[in-house]
Parts: C-alpha cells; sequence; structure tokens
C-alpha cells in the first residue's frame, strides 16, 4: 500500500473529510514536522507557499521550517527525487540546489503536463 505524508503548518491543514475519504486506498499521515514527513520518502513534492492572489505575509508560516532543502532532501531515501508543479519561487518552497539538482524531475514533469495539454487541445478541436 502507497503512504502519503503531508507536512504543513497548523492552520494549513488538507480537509479532514477528503483525508479520510483518501484514507481508504492509500495511507495518510499529516503532520506538522516536515523531516518526519520527508523520513525514507521516494518523492518530495512541494507547490509555491502562496497563490498569485494571496499575501507574500502568509509564506512567513511557512519559512524557513517547510522549505524544501538540502538537508531535508538528505533525510529521504538515497535515490528521492524531487518534484513541483511550477512556477517556482527558489529561496522560498525550495532552494535552487533542490530545483536545478540532480534528484529534480521538475522539468521532466513539466513536459509530461505539456504533452497532455496538446491532447486536450487536440481533441478539443477535433
Amino acid at each position: 500500500q502507497t503512504h502519503l505524508a503531508i507536512a504543513t503548518p497548523k492552520g494549513f491543514e488538507p480537509n479532514s473529510a477528503v483525508v479520510r475519504k483518501s484514507s481508504k486506498h492509500t495511507t495518510i499521515e499529516v503532520t506538522t514536522d516536515p523531516k518526519l514527513a520527508v523520513k525514507d520518502a521516494d518523492v518530495v513534492m512541494t507547490d509555491s507557499f502562496v497563490s498569485i492572489h494571496d499575501s507574500d505575509a502568509k509564506s512567513k508560516k511557512f519559512l524557513p521550517t517547510f522549505q524544501v532543502n538540502e538537508s531535508l532532501m538528505n533525510k529521504a531515501k538515497d535515490n528521492v527525487i524531487f518534484m513541483h508543479c511550477l512556477p517556482a519561487h527558489r529561496g522560498e518552497e525550495v532552494t535552487a540546489g533542490v530545483i536545478d539538482g540532480p534528484q529534480s524531475v521538475v522539468w521532466d514533469d513539466a513536459e509530461n503536463r505539456l504533452h497532455a495539454q496538446k491532447g486536450i487541445l487536440t481533441w478539443c478541436l477535433t
């Protein structure tokens, strides 16, 4: 069975009903400790701390504890990969050393999304 660990500050937890429903298919752990969440992880993924519509003040609740940096990545498995849905804010949710490093697959992931979106456009236009 798969295992999903979510690390987030208090007040930013995922919807409990969604977690409960999803728990039928996978083990889900919600924690406020990113080190615990990445322990033995195969994949570490993050997103931007703030949406384009939110204030940057919200990101202060995430830094520096929830930033994906080299130290945090070292707590995961040796062959861990890093993912981000982009666009990323280097120095905020992820350091340049991680997103541009050898464990990063963000550009491969972005390319996969490009092909999926081209398929949707083709379907819409035919």
